[in-house]
């Protein structure tokens, strides 16, 4: 039994290891895209519709 409770010490451990060293990478940068930004535009493949401004007059418009 004394097993099981030191294996899930270190597992522990490890996990609580493991997240520190992640959020210190991800605090000095490790993580940041600088690339895709630069060339987001030339990968964009959607159709930007337009939105028709033209609406119609109402009576209250007119006023």
């Amino acid at each position: 039994m004394t097993i099981i409770y030191m294996l899930l010490a270190i597992s522990v451990t490890v996990a609580v290891l493991f997240f520190i060293v992640f959020i210190i990478s991800v605090k000095k940068g490790q993580y940041d895209d600088t690339y895709t930004p630069s060339v987001r535009m030339l990968f964009e493949d959607e159709v930007i519709k337009e939105v028709s401004t033209d609406k119609p007059q109402t009576k209250n418009d007119n006023q």
